[in-house]
């Protein structure tokens, strides 16, 4: 793993990539280039203990000329500034890709959550809010959950700022729970739409999903369920892993019971239904059809890329590979579906609850698996037109030509104010 490249210079160079096929001047990129704002903050909260420690945070709002930003909170030790402005930014081009009416932003506490009791992760919580209540709301900026936050941290916010603000506002945030207003199909949403883009890919690569292999790096949430999906279309998921390494069974792992395990123990390694462990690194190379990294970003560098043997790549973490690795990827020939396409199902089925928060009326699961499906094929299509008609050199670099197309064409529309 890469533990150089830095996650904001990345996304510039992304969006350069994309700039040899958009008919825009560099002035007007370069504002693309750069969040809006960032907010940073100190966090004081009294421990259990009576301690007092101190948690920096952050939220950066990348870019608003297409609605509201739109983004996750994610408490990780290794949160800094600089991913947070990156991750901000790949939500502005993930809402543009799907075409969903949000920019993007991003929020961080620098904190491992495991260490901490579930009171003192609700005082943090709740100060971390409080932070926010000025630049967040409905209309203005709409988090949601992360890496370690789920329904729980989205509650515990949303009750922290409607109290504050003496109002009721459940579309303040997403990924709430279903009794706060949270909606049907989110907690899969994520990997429901790699698994729409893996079928979606092999199809339009004249390959069965039926008869590959795959390989997940990364078995939280969206790993396991895009694994569990795609299992479920007949594909044979022979390796997933987590922080503690990886399991492997040639003839196919069983997806569910790996989950239950990990579940319970807190890992993958040790499950008694695999054939063998080894590392995560190793699992990044496997010769298998599918590759999912479903972790962190800059999982593989220029230098792991020349071992990787996946023949396709569906992203569902954040900025899985570095702009080195996708060089080298590209040269040759693995194709590459990217993050802002694969891993959209979140900020979609989000979309959606935040439609249903505003119009207090709820969705079945049906309809909100539906009308995911129908914006993921949709974005799915208009990717490989442009990637045909441009002859871009690879997926990633025609996602963002047509995202980046979208945020300037609505930037245009509104102004620059003076």
């Amino acid at each position: 793993m890469s533990e150089e490249a830095n996650p904001f210079e990345s996304l510039q160079e992304q969006i350069d990539d994309a700039a040899a096929f958009l008919d825009a001047t560099p002035d007007v990129l370069e504002r693309l280039k750069h969040p809006e704002r960032v907010l940073e903050a100190n966090l004081t909260v009294e421990m259990d203990d009576g301690s007092i420690e101190v948690f920096k945070a952050f939220r950066s709002q990348y870019n608003g000329d297409r609605g509201p930003y739109k983004g996750g909170i994610r408490y990780h030790p290794g949160v800094t500034r600089d991913e947070v402005k990156a991750l901000s930014g790949w939500m502005v081009f993930k809402c543009a890709a799907v075409n969903i009416p949000y920019g993007g932003g991003k929020g961080g506490i620098v904190i491992n959550p495991v260490e901490y009791s579930m009171s003192e992760l609700e005082r943090i919580t709740r100060s971390y809010a409080k932070e926010l209540r000025p630049i967040i709301g409905e209309d203005r900026d709409i988090p949601a959950p992360d890496v370690n936050t789920g329904r729980r941290e989205m509650n515990w916010i949303k009750d922290t700022y409607e109290t504050l603000e003496n109002t009721t506002e459940p579309g303040v945030i997403t990924g709430k729970a279903i009794e706060s207003g949270g909606s049907e199909g989110r907690v899969e949403a994520t990997g429901r739409s790699v698994m729409l883009v893996a079928r979606e890919a092999f199809a339009y690569l004249g390959r069965d999903i039926a008869d590959a292999t795959v390989a997940v790096q990364g078995y939280g949430n969206a790993g396991s369920v895009a694994a569990r999906l795609i299992d479920d279309l007949g594909a044979d998921v022979v390796a997933v892993s987590d922080s503690s390494g990886a399991i492997h069974d040639p003839e196919g792992l069983d997806v569910e019971a790996a989950k239950a395990f990990k579940r319970e123990t807190g890992s993958v390694t040790g499950f008694e239904g695999a054939v063998e462990e080894f590392s995560n690194e190793e699992l990044l190379t496997m010769d298998v059809d599918l590759l999912i990294p479903a972790a962190l970003e800059n999982a593989i560098d220029g230098d792991l890329a020349r071992d990787v043997s996946a023949d396709v790549i569906v992203e569902a973490a954040n900025g899985p590979l570095t702009p080195e690795a996708d060089d080298v990827l590209t040269e040759r020939d693995v194709a590459v579906f990217p993050d802002i396409l694969a891993n959209a199902g979140g900020v979609t089925v989000s979309y959606f609850e935040w439609v249903q928060n505003r119009q207090r009326f709820y969705w079945p699961e049906s309809k909100v698996n539906d009308e995911l499906e129908r914006i993921i094929t949709d974005a799915f299509d208009e990717l490989v037109s442009v990637y045909e008609r441009n002859e871009t050199p690879n997926f990633r670099t025609a996602m963002y030509v047509v995202a980046i197309r979208r945020v300037l064409q609505a930037a245009e529309e509104g102004g620059i104010w003076p």
